[in-house]
């Protein structure tokens, strides 16, 4: 195998994505700090007993796993940074009020999240942890949503869902994990066969609210309908609720519903979200409600985020244009000197031509030279 080949789903990223990746990046970043968010930088890699605490199963497979040469411990590089940022909150900042934080850094995953996916994606996010309303909620909705304008994504679309209401509806049933965990599946697929047969000895009232989930996917009509076929539970009813106000908030915001959609059941414990924009064949950004993130430890605090990867983003983006550039001759002339750090200095770009050399670049566009006139350095368009 020749040396530069990379490992499946792990790629280098050459000049002009690059670029607008990482002013996206600042974007991003420019936009939290507009709504009061604090930026963090956890380490890509903990012990892993650190790392893992409280996670899932599915986190514990998409982790790479070391060995510290120091130590002789297991080592983890992070699949995702929200249980670190929990840890930052519970532990070194250990505040009594809202706080929020918001990162962006690189993950590593064990596997791609789906065919066309990088296993190293940079992941930013945003959480806020202290609040228990749906203030925090509809926070991060909005705070997505702008970081998405600034992206100039077009005509994004909200689905949600409830964590609650499939919890509320199985409060009564003892349930193995394998057996959750099969109906969670066949709710996910939507699979009315499965799931019959799944609650077959079920409850009437409970195996009927869960065989409505599976066609409760739509626009607001979708609660009203949820309201009518599903146990009228309190937390089901409070779960409608949230949803509905949540999505009175969202002006101009096409939003529908999925009642059934089974991502992240078992780390949301509330309100979840799924952002799809034109072109994008998977959710650009995924967030919700997760209040016992802090659990482990020791810090049970009310919590709710989003994260997205902001390669994944700048991939259904249209390229952004050229920089305009300078483009200077090499001289050894102290007045060209003078003018090219002037120019620089000014927020101009100026490429210098080595001697005999012209510059090959995929980033900018010189549509200006910088030429002596009657022993003047001036600029003139091409």
């Amino acid at each position: 195998m020749s040396a530069w080949v990379l490992p499946d789903h792990i790629a280098d990223v050459l000049p002009s994505e690059a670029r607008h990746i990482e002013e996206l990046r600042r974007d991003l970043l420019d936009m939290a700090r507009c709504y009061g968010y604090e930026l963090v930088m956890p380490p890509l890699l903990e012990h892993l007993e650190s790392l893992l605490t409280g996670a899932g199963e599915a986190l514990d497979l998409q982790t790479f796993k070391l060995v510290d040469q120091l130590s002789g411990r297991m080592m983890g590089l992070r699949a995702d940074s929200t249980p670190q940022v929990a840890r930052i909150d519970a532990h070194l900042l250990n505040r009594q009020g809202v706080t929020r934080l918001c990162y962006c850094g690189p993950v590593l995953h064990t596997r791609p999240g789906s065919p066309h996916a990088t296993r190293e994606p940079l992941q930013f996010g945003a959480e806020i942890y202290g609040h228990a309303g749906l203030e925090a909620d509809l926070e991060t909705l909005l705070l997505s949503l702008d970081g998405l304008k600034v992206a100039k994504v077009q005509s994004p679309s909200v689905d949600m869902a409830d964590a609650r209401i499939i919890k509320a509806l199985l409060a009564g049933e003892s349930l193995q994990s394998d057996a959750l965990s099969q109906i969670h599946s066949a709710l996910a697929a939507k699979d009315s066969s499965e799931l019959s047969t799944l609650t077959k000895n079920f409850a009437p009232s409970v195996r009927q609210s869960l065989l409505a989930l599976v066609q409760l996917y739509g626009d607001e009509k979708v609660l009203v309908e949820a309201g009518k076929h599903l146990q009228p539970l309190p937390a089901v009813q409070q779960a409608l609720s949230s949803l509905k106000w949540l999505a009175s908030q969202l002006h101009g915001t096409n939003v529908t519903f999925d009642l059934a959609d089974m991502r992240g059941y078992a780390y949301y414990t509330g309100t979840r979200f799924s952002i799809y924009a034109q072109g994008a064949s998977d959710a650009l950004v995924r967030g919700g409600r997760y209040d016992q993130v802090g659990a482990v430890f020791g810090r049970n605090r009310p919590a709710a985020g989003f994260s997205l990867d902001v390669k994944a983003l700048v991939g259904v983006l249209a390229a952004p244009p050229l920089r305009a550039a300078i483009k200077a001759p090499w001289r050894d002339d102290a007045g060209l000197r003078v003018a090219i750090a002037s120019l620089r200095a000014q927020g101009e770009t100026v490429v210098c031509v080595l001697p005999g050399h012209e510059s090959e670049v995929d980033e900018f566009h010189c549509d200006r030279d910088l030429i002596q006139v009657a022993g003047q350095w001036v600029v003139k368009s091409v």
